[in-house]
């Protein structure tokens, strides 16, 4: 019985494998073995060796062992059981089946070779046991992989709980290695003659199947296929199947269904398919395969098919362009796909195939290639209107990768230039990224660069042309060459003057022509012919600059648009946006400075997210290569000159918007030193130099630029104060007001009030007497009828305040002494000898507004009014920075305060009362407030006056301070404004009297800074600042006045509230600065929560409609951020719809755009339904049918649908009413 040989049919074996294994029988298997069919778990590693070794060593001693039914039961039984197997054991069993398998191979082979026929159906029996066995084997490792890899995966996923006992028993084995040698044995098999073996079709197949079917297994596992040797050594097997053994349908459908059910799968069975074309020479089953899938049809809810088939097709063309190419009349039915990723497939083949044509443009059928290349350059110039974005973004990357091309193909990058501006208008964000991208790379591989190197400068590629059609111009093309105008004759006219007819009698004979006449004819042909040639090499040099122009000039139509998307909500494009007007510059294009300039403002994006973080952080890398990173070349001196000269070229031609923005990047850059103090150097050597030659703009640069750094280290200008006392204060700054007030500015950085700078501390403030006040009072006693003097005083007494110990003090004899110049004869005199050589000093900087001409040339009774506006400037300004520093007062009272109580203790006591304790000891609590105090100690004074109000509460001190504020600066006895409020009102309500302009706009302005001051002025006040506000035919006098309305909205909103229309009003103010002015006031207040909406929204929604772009632009902002404050449009909406409804100046087109935008702010189905209960309700009141038609668009609009409302909505308008 032990060597009873097994009756083994292939067909009958495989139909039971495929069918269930478990019900394979085997009867002669040890009855151990047997026995734990029932209970896997029995089967111990001793029990199996036990039966497994023997058979081991029998097979291994001679192949045909196998056929003993006890070794090949033993072998049958236990794979059924592999999922129990130690992993030793199926290890064992594999390399067991593999070697033997390796074995019969070689001696088939030496056989066949030999030509036994006779041994021929022993080999063919054996060979189909051992691949029987070593298919079941492979499935077997490989369920167990699939097992391991999945239990690896839930111990990953919950810290381990999942992972079996077992685990790192079975961990310990890797089957890549036994697979692969498994692979190999098998290849080795397929290169057999077996042909020879397996005399029919059938039986080959079934053979071949044994071998291909574990393949396709082993293909499945995402894992195995990652592993290059694995999956070249399946590749390989699968390759001598199709090639010698007819297995090319069956791999046919294995790939269709494997691209269809395994996502993995798509770019490993392209590589196979390049493989089988190119080492194999087999490409018809790629074109078999393109075939049937162009064929297939894709359910509309299947994403996983298309989208596997698109990468397997995308990446076919990439690996074998030429298979494809003979295949696309097929392959291009995807491009009528409903499924976006199949239209994307098609879009990269057209790319991978041009890039093959393109390299083999030489080739002898290249007219055919570049008719083929403009087929496919045709479909991807469709795709760029393709409805679906990611289609469209997929064309626009196919782009980029053809701009990498060694042919330019000039006028398709034309095209594609134009096209990609046209994509940056794109409703999608990825869409408009990848053309700014796309852009960049057309400008980064541009084919200009053969003459004149690559820079892209219009001007000169424009000077370039010009020169150009100058000399051709300048050669007179000859009569052949030169270009006909439409309509001119092209006949020879001698042709026609000439006789026709040949005369009847002997033609004469042609005279020779002398030497002399030769070589002037000789010299005349080669002049001709160079003058042809130099021609036709100017006509070609013309065309190419034409053709560099017209790409240059897409260029500038896109940047614009480019600049606007720089405001985008979305990060990347953001970025895409600032490395493209980087790249712009670099090649010189002209635009690019507009959009490096508007880039500023991203300084400001919200830094809290890592978003916010990336933009700030590219911006200043941008700027740092743009401006501040000198080339390696230069030494250290040349380049603190290089960086110091473009800080301040930065500051050239800057909007007041543009200066605040590189405010704070230059302050941020020096916080992270990013800035050389080498730097900060040249730039006090730029600001303090004494020779003439230095222009104006440079030496206010530099001071602009070094305040604008002291904001992030005010030592900067504590450092070097007496320099700016010698040049800004003094006679330079005499002659430049720009430049003494920029001074003023950066000299208010060295105490910023409110601001506290971790790296330096505040400086002390000064006495009254120190030379830097004494000249910044002077600078604002300063007589001048310059404009410039407003903004020299504004800031020389913000820096009074905010240097010197005692301001008002200061600011109080800066007034009197103004005061007296005013009203005195004498120094009136005196002033108008000084105002004319003021004049004559800033003539050349700073044109004279026509007012002043007209003052200057009028006569002297009308002269006090340039110096009484000057004074009532300074008062309105005094009066608002007294406010500040009472303020500043309180707060500085109040940290001294609670310093002085955390050193006695008193932060025990729970009441505002700030009493000293003396008797109670300072606590460590005490000691630690106190170190993280400001260390600089207050002067012995001050604390004498504190500890006289050691008894003070903080409530009395406030109210002290209110109480100065509101009865004191304005009506005490001893105030010198107080003197000020009746004249200020007396100028304003005696407007024709006094008529000059510059002193009613300094006047009201006066006015209302002194009405923020008290509110009992204010309530005087405010009907005739009301009435400025209306009939004031200065739009600056209006927008100041709307300024100022919303500070007493802050100061005094009980004034206020009830005059909020007069605000709402200047909504439609005629000019636009107006405008502007107030809808920023009221966006301001009304999200700041100062005044009290009502129905007057729908003024700030009329705004969407206006004619000024940035208006709207600001209005739909200020609607933006309103929607996010609890449900704010949504509660407002049916009075903003009254209002809009019942303005009669409203065009309805205009309203329903209006409209639709609210709408939109409307998001919860709740809301929805209530606004159309409302508006429904409004339908059978209408009077008009335009306002019928109003509501009625707002319920269509809405998303909230109702049955009733749709009903009454379809009977429309009811003209005819009953008559009672």
């Amino acid at each position: 019985m032990m060597d009873e040989r097994i009756d083994f049919d292939i067909n009958d074996a495989l139909k039971q494998y495929l069918s269930d294994p478990s019900t394979i029988s085997t009867p002669e298997a040890p009855s151990d073995l047997i026995d734990c069919e029932q209970n896997p778990d029995d089967l111990t590693a001793a029990l199996v060796n036990s039966a497994l070794n023997p058979v081991v060593d029998s097979v291994a001693e001679n192949p045909d062992a196998i056929t003993r039914r006890i070794n090949f039961d033993t072998l049958q039984i236990l794979l059924k059981s592999a999922s129990c197997l130690p992993p030793q054991s199926l290890s064992k069993i594999l390399d067991l089946v593999v070697s033997s398998l390796s074995v019969e191979a070689d001696l088939a082979n030496a056989d066949l070779d030999a030509d036994e026929q006779e041994a021929v159906a022993h080999h063919k029996h054996l060979l189909e046991v051992f691949g029987f066995l070593l298919q079941w084997a492979v499935a077997a490792v490989e369920t167990k992989a699939a097992e391991k890899s999945a239990s690896s995966t839930v111990g990953r996923g919950r810290g381990g709980k999942g992972v079996k006992k077992g685990s790192n028993k079975d961990g310990s084995w890797d089957s890549a290695p036994q697979l692969q040698t498994a692979l190999d044995v098998m290849s080795k098999v397929l290169k057999l003659k077996l042909a020879r073996i397996f005399v029919t079709t059938s039986e080959r197949d079934t053979f071949i199947s044994l071998f291909t079917r574990p393949v396709y297994l082993v293909l499945e596992s995402e894992v195995r296929v990652k592993s290059q040797a694995i999956r070249m050594h399946t590749f390989r097997l699968l390759c001598i199947a199709i090639k010698h053994h007819g297995h090319a349908y069956a791999a046919q459908t294995a790939i269709v269904q494997n691209l269809t059910y395994f996502e993995h799968l798509s770019e490993p069975m392209a590589e196979f398919l390049q493989i089988l074309s190119e080492q194999y020479d087999y490409p018809q089953l790629a074109e078999d395969v393109l075939r049937e899938l162009s064929n297939k049809e894709f359910n509309s809810n299947d994403t996983k098919g298309p989208k596997s088939v698109s990468t397997f097709v995308a990446k076919l063309s990439e690996l074998a362009p030429r298979i494809v190419i003979k295949q696309m009349t097929s392959v291009a039915k995807f491009m009528d796909s409903e499924s976006y990723t199949l239209r994307c497939a098609i879009i990269e083949v057209c790319g991978n195939l041009i890039a093959m044509l393109s390299k083999e443009e030489d080739n002898e059928r290249s007219e055919n290639h570049k008719a083929q290349i403009n087929v496919f350059f045709d479909v991807l110039e469709e795709r760029f209107l393709d409805l679906n974005p990611y289609c469209r973004c997929r064309t626009i990357q196919v782009y980029v990768k053809l701009c990498d091309l060694d042919t330019k193909f000039p006028k398709r990058r034309q095209t594609v230039a134009e096209l990609a501006t046209r994509s940056l208008e794109d409703k999608s964000s990825n869409v408009r990224r990848n053309a700014i991208k796309l852009l960049g790379k057309l400008v980064q591989t541009h084919p200009f660069a053969v003459l004149h190197g690559g820079l892209l400068s219009h001007k000169d590629w424009n000077g370039r042309l010009e020169a150009v059609e100058t000399q051709v111009n300048a050669l007179k093309p000859p009569e052949e060459l030169r270009e006909k105008e439409p309509g001119e004759h092209t006949v020879d006219t001698q042709l026609l003057d000439d006789a026709t007819v040949v005369d009847n009698g002997a033609s004469q004979p042609a005279a020779e022509m002398t030497d002399e006449e030769k070589q002037t004819a000789h010299e005349k042909a080669q002049a001709e012919a160079q003058t042809a040639e130099a021609l036709n090499k100017l006509q070609l040099t013309r065309r190419y600059y034409l053709e560099a122009l017209k790409f240059i000039e897409v260029l500038h139509e896109a940047s614009p648009i480019v600049t606007q998307l720089l405001s985008s909500k979305n990060k990347s494009e953001i970025i895409e946006a600032m490395d493209f007007f980087v790249m712009l510059d670099a090649y010189k294009i002209e635009t690019a400075r507009i959009g490096i300039r508007r880039m500023l403002r991203l300084i400001w994006t919200k830094g809290n997210s890592d978003e916010g973080k990336g933009v700030q952080t590219h911006l200043i890398e941008s700027y740092k290569g743009l401006f501040f990173d000198a080339p390696d070349s230069f030494t250290g001196n040349d380049a603190a000159n290089y960086v110091a000269r473009n800080m301040i070229s930065l500051t050239f031609g800057a909007t007041p918007a543009e200066l605040t923005s590189l405010e704070q990047l230059l302050s941020t850059m020096m916080k992270q030193e990013l800035v050389n103090d080498a730097v900060v150097q040249k730039l006090w050597a730029v600001y303090g130099v004494q020779v003439k030659e230095i222009s104006k703009n440079q030496r206010r640069g530099a001071i602009i630029v070094l305040g604008m750094l002291a904001l992030a280290e005010p030592d900067i200008v504590v450092k070097e104060m007496e320099v700016c006392l010698r040049i800004g204060l003094g006679e330079l700054g005499r002659r430049d007001l720009g430049l003494a007030r920029y001074t003023c500015i950066a000299l208010q950085r060295i105490n910023t009030a409110g601001k506290k700078n971790e790296k330096s501390k505040q400086m002390g403030r000064l006495p009254n007497d120190h030379a830097v006040l004494v000249r910044l009072a002077a600078m604002a006693e300063m007589v001048s009828s310059s404009k410039e003097w407003f903004g020299v005083a504004e800031q020389a007494i913000g820096a009074i305040y905010a240097l010197a110990k005692h301001p008002d003090t200061l600011c109080s004899d800066v007034l009197r002494r103004k005061t007296k110049h005013v009203f005195s004869p004498k120094v009136q005199a005196r002033r108008l000898s000084d105002v004319s050589m003021t004049d004559a000093d800033m003539a050349p900087t700073e044109p004279t507004p026509p007012t002043e001409e007209v003052a200057d040339k009028e006569s002297d009774e009308e002269k006090p009014a340039s110096a009484l506006s000057q004074l009532l400037f300074i008062v309105g300004h005094i009066a608002i920075k007294q406010i500040v520093h009472l303020e500043l007062c309180e707060q500085d009272f109040k940290r001294r305060k609670a310093e002085k109580e955390a050193k006695t203790g008193g932060s025990k006591t729970p009441h505002k009362s700030m009493s000293v304790a003396p008797s109670e000891p300072p606590t460590t609590a005490g000691r630690k407030k106190t170190k993280g105090k400001s260390s600089d100690s207050a002067p012995a004074e001050d604390v004498d006056e504190l500890d006289l109000m050691a008894g003070t509460t903080e409530d009395d001190f406030q109210e002290a301070i209110q109480h100065i504020r509101e009865r004191e600066l304005l009506y005490g006895q001893t105030s010198l404004l107080s003197s000020f409020g009746p004249l200020v009102h007396e100028i304003c309500a005696n407007n024709t009297t006094y008529a000059d302009p510059t002193l009613q706009s300094q006047a009201a302005l006066c006015m209302a800074k002194l009405m923020c001051v008290s509110s009992e002025y204010c309530e005087s006040n405010l009907s005739l600042l009301i009435t400025i506000l209306e009939r004031s035919t200065n739009a600056i006098v209006r927008s100041n006045l709307v300024v100022a309305l919303g500070d007493m909205a802050v100061c005094f909103n009980h004034l206020i509230d009830e005059n909020t229309d007069f605000l709402y009003r200047r909504l439609s103010d005629g000019d636009v600065s107006v405008r502007r002015t107030c809808l920023m006031t009221l966006t301001f207040l009304i999200l700041a929560g100062q005044v009290k909406v009502k129905g007057q929204l729908g003024e700030m929604a009329k705004c969407t409609e206006d004619g000024d772009k940035i208006l709207r632009d600001m209005s739909r902002m200020f609607f933006t951020e309103l929607a996010t404050k609890d449900n704010a449009v949504y509660n407002h909406f049916v009075d903003m719809f009254s209002l809009l409804s019942a303005d009669g100046g409203l065009e309805e087109e205009g309203f329903r755009r209006i409209i639709k935008f609210l709408l939109g702010f409307i998001e919860k189905d709740k809301h929805a339904k209530q606004l159309a209960n409302k508006l429904a309700a409004r339908l059978g009141r209408c009077d008009s049918e335009r306002q019928w038609n109003d509501v009625a668009f707002a319920l269509g609009a809405l998303q909230h649908k109702d049955e009733e409302i749709s009903k009454v909505l379809a009977e429309g308008f009811k003209v005819v009413q009953v008559q009672g």
